[in-house]
């Protein structure tokens, strides 16, 4: 199953591409709103299971928003692919691999226009994401994928000058400008997509690969991650986990290079879709 925010409603999106609106097709019983939704995930895909759906009307992709723009908690994972790590200039994690968060004033939609930050070293990090569906506390590697809703593409795009200043890392401060967390198109539940443990992802710039991974080469597993952070805090219906980004970034490259006026970044993961975001100075 294929949900989606199109234009701040919750909607299914059909084989055929288009969008059938979730409270219009549920006789109310399921609200409109995109974010809502988590607290009653269980109920929803029963549903949505069994509903005789009407049929959908087209849309554009510039009208869809993030398909969880209101979370309670942004968790966002780092060096969680080795060969990012290595040009990064840090060892591998063995433990638990370092937490940031991403502020929610920051969450867009899959096709934006973003703001460069003046005199800043702006860089791209593409990432699978995963939204919660069933609060999660302590629960086992083994049971993870239950707890998921559903995954999407992000974007934990960074400025590095914010983010590395100071006596101490700024990460959530230096990945939160706004328009810094571009997520979508779609939440694809796991049962939908090819391999839930192994996809492709990736990003380019003015059609030029950056960056090109699989979620297969995760140090911690999706499921590693969520049982490792609700280990420590309870993972709330709604909430939101960027996985990690392969190698390529802008600031591991020789020389260093940042995104510029006018570019177009495109990120994909296999079987759910692809952002676009066009930069401004």
């Amino acid at each position: 199953m294929r949900t989606a925010n199109l234009s701040g409603r919750l909607v299914v999106i059909t084989d055929d591409d288009t969008a059938v609106d979730v409270e219009q097709a549920s006789d109310s019983r399921f609200g409109p709103d995109p974010q809502g939704v988590y607290e009653h995930w269980t109920a929803f895909r029963a549903w949505a299971s069994i509903a005789d759906l009407p049929a959908g009307r087209p849309f554009a992709a510039t009208d869809l928003g993030p398909p969880a723009p209101a979370p309670r908690q942004v968790l966002a994972v780092g060096l969680n692919y080795r060969a990012h790590a290595d040009e990064s200039g840090f060892a591998a994690p063995d433990t638990l691999p370092p937490v940031f968060t991403k502020y929610v004033s920051s969450i867009t939609g899959p096709v934006t226009e973003v703001g460069l930050p003046a005199g800043g070293h702006t860089d791209w990090e593409v990432e699978l994401v995963a939204v919660i569906g069933e609060s999660a506390h302590e629960v086992s590697e083994d049971d993870a994928w239950s707890y998921i809703a559903g995954l999407t593409v992000g974007q934990d795009i960074s400025e590095r000058i914010t983010q590395l200043t100071g006596p101490a890392p700024q990460f959530g401060l230096g990945k939160s400008f706004p328009g810094f967390t571009p997520m979508g198109p779609y939440l694809v539940t796991p049962d939908a997509l090819p391999d839930r443990d192994d996809l492709e992802l990736g990003c380019s710039i003015n059609g030029e690969e950056v960056q090109k991974g699989r979620t297969g080469d995760l140090i911690f597993s999706l499921p590693a991650l969520v049982a490792r952070l609700s280990a420590v805090l309870p993972l709330l219906p709604g909430d939101v986990i960027f996985t990690g980004t392969p190698a390529g970034v802008g600031m591991g490259r020789t020389p260093q290079r940042w995104l510029a006026d006018g570019d177009v970044l495109v990120s994909h993961v296999q079987g759910i879709g692809e952002l676009r975001q066009t930069f401004r100075a």
